[in-house]
């Protein structure tokens, strides 16, 4: 991706971003190390091996921090006073550097990276958030989030311009329409030849530190949203679940995400069916 491991802290990324501080062309090679019982080699056991062969080693998360300490893909360009029948927010505009896609930040209270803070980050929902959409569960979460944070006084909401898990506003009615015809949530986005889920978190992150954000308390019912945010100087604390109750129009793109995508919603439900 551009921007490299600060817009994705993926090793394909960190290959390239490598070969760009050395001054090289940007070009590589990637292999996977195996331990011995065949499974991926993690960084304990590469650094013996980097120390048995002689070889230079870094992590991506060093990689990030190394970068993050002297580079920005984000830049503020606006922030007023925003009254809301959910609360009082201060709201910010910041723009990104690699695809000048502007993200809003609604921040209630005084941020500070040593006390966790109460996050949501929400992907841009146009059906769902300013139509009501009933086929996903979008505007309530958006809704349940500023009501938290209002009764918090205290935490940040962060909006990513990242329509349809990253497939863009058209292309989501689209899987909408493969939905209607019996695909689910899943099935539809990988029909029109995109991964489930195209999102990247790299510049929220950054936007997140730019707030003063450190430590987080994270709504969220995703827990590879806690993986994508880690590693740029955020730590999660507590995941703060955000379940919404669904309807008879999202059941079953609720119950793929949870089933398909891991998604912690539905569980009783899910206890239910497997007789538990």
């Amino acid at each position: 991706m551009d921007g490299g491991v600060l817009r994705r802290a993926g090793h394909t990324e960190a290959v390239i971003d490598l070969c760009r501080l050395a001054g090289v062309y940007p070009a590589g090679v990637l292999c996977e190390i195996l331990a011995e019982d065949g499974t991926m080699a993690r960084v304990p056991q590469l650094l013996k091996i980097a120390e048995q062969f002689d070889l230079r080693i870094i992590t991506v998360r060093a990689l990030i921090e190394y970068r993050i300490r002297r580079e920005r893909l984000v830049q503020r360009v606006a922030a007023t006073h925003l009254p809301s029948k959910y609360g009082d927010f201060r709201i910010y505009l910041y723009r990104s550097q690699t695809d000048s896609k502007d993200h809003l930040a609604l921040v209630k209270g005084e941020i500070s990276p040593e006390n966790p803070t109460l996050v949501r980050v929400h992907s841009e929902c146009l059906t769902g958030d300013v139509f009501g959409s009933l086929r996903c569960d979008c505007n309530a979460q958006l809704i349940a989030s500023m009501d938290q944070v209002e009764q918090e006084g205290k935490g940040v909401i962060l909006y990513m311009r990242q329509e349809g898990r990253g497939i863009g506003l058209l292309n989501k009615l689209k899987a909408y329409s493969l939905q209607d015809e019996g695909f689910d949530t899943v099935e539809a986005n990988e029909k029109l030849g995109f991964r489930a889920d195209l999102r990247d978190y790299g510049i929220g992150a950054q936007i997140l530190r730019d707030l003063g954000v450190g430590k987080m308390r994270l709504l969220t019912n995703n827990p590879k949203k806690i993986i994508g945010l880690t590693g740029y100087g955020l730590e999660v604390v507590e995941r703060v679940p955000l379940e919404i109750r669904p309807n008879p129009h999202n059941e079953k793109y609720l119950t793929a995400k949870r089933d398909k995508l891991g998604h912690l919603i539905l569980i009783d439900s899910k206890n239910s069916a497997d007789g538990k």
